[in-house]
């Protein structure tokens, strides 16, 4: 570990108390996704300011991107919808900075492909993240091998670097995979795109014990949870269940003819949201 990076800081940070707390509950987290600026930047806000009293327990918000290579239709449809009502970074992290006005307590991490930190460019990025309250991020595009690009500085400026391990992440890969690595571990259920698929509970139950016995941090499983019943069941392999695709297609199938959001569909994305909490209560 890089002798710099902040870990007092990565230990006492939301993320860090959010799953203390649910462990302390005897349950696991539910994780959001929503993409930033989908269908547009104020019906997004209000969504994301919605989620934690609909239930979440820590919200992965989306940094839209042109080219979402590891994501299914679903999402890659959202970052087309929020880019074209003019969605950006810099409207990303505001969106975050207001989210902090009302809520110091709920997790953000942003999820998204480097390219879009590259171009702010990264330094810039990790300074205005930190101040705007994000806790985490997840680049799906920036392997183990290029950590000293944004992992350790976002790590030493206390902003957790959450990685994927899949199920193609051998025992000869996994150390690096977790190498650096904090927050928690974000094991992605089936091998593909996002929403594709559902997971297969005896395979998720393997690697996730496999993952556990080399690593202390919270592992949370997603790609493929849709219903509160899979949500519950994997809720009991692991210290966090991922929901991303469903929450993204109830938005979709809520918008207009004209790619408005109609009168129900914060009420539709909130009540999901509400039964898969429930889900994972239950787990």
């Amino acid at each position: 570990m890089n002798s710099k990076i902040n870990n007092s800081a990565l230990e006492s940070s939301r993320l860090a108390k959010r799953f203390a707390l649910t462990k302390e509950q005897g349950r696991p987290a539910l994780v959001t996704f929503i993409t930033a600026g989908d269908p547009n930047y104020a019906a997004s806000r209000d969504m994301l300011f919605g989620l934690p009293e609909a239930g979440a327990d820590v919200i992965e918000l989306g940094m839209p991107f042109s080219d979402p290579m590891a994501d299914g239709p679903a999402i890659q449809a959202s970052s087309q919808r929020a880019l074209k009502a003019g969605q950006n970074m810099k409207k990303t992290l505001q969106m975050v900075r207001e989210f902090r006005e009302t809520d110091n307590e709920t997790p953000i991490v942003l999820m998204g492909y480097y390219n879009p930190i590259y171009v702010y460019p990264g330094p810039r990025f990790l300074d205005e993240a930190k101040e705007a309250g994000v806790d985490g991020l997840i680049i799906v595009d920036l392997p183990p091998e290029e950590d000293e690009e944004l992992c350790i500085p976002a790590m030493e400026r206390g902003i957790s670097f959450i990685r994927l391990a899949t199920p193609t992440t051998d025992d000869k890969r996994l150390p690096a995979v977790l190498n650096n690595t904090s927050g928690f571990v974000y094991y992605v259920s089936i091998t593909g795109i996002t929403g594709t698929a559902a997971p297969e509970i005896s395979s998720v139950e393997a690697h996730v014990s496999r993952i556990k016995a080399s690593t202390d941090l919270p592992v949370a499983v997603g790609f493929g949870v849709k219903t509160p019943e899979q949500a519950r069941e994997m809720g009991g392999l692991a210290e966090g269940v991922v929901v991303g695709s469903a929450l993204v297609n109830t938005i979709a199938s809520n918008l207009d003819e004209a790619g408005l959001e109609t009168a129900v569909m914060k009420d539709e994305l909130f009540s999901l949201v509400g039964r898969l909490a429930s889900g994972v209560r239950n787990a």
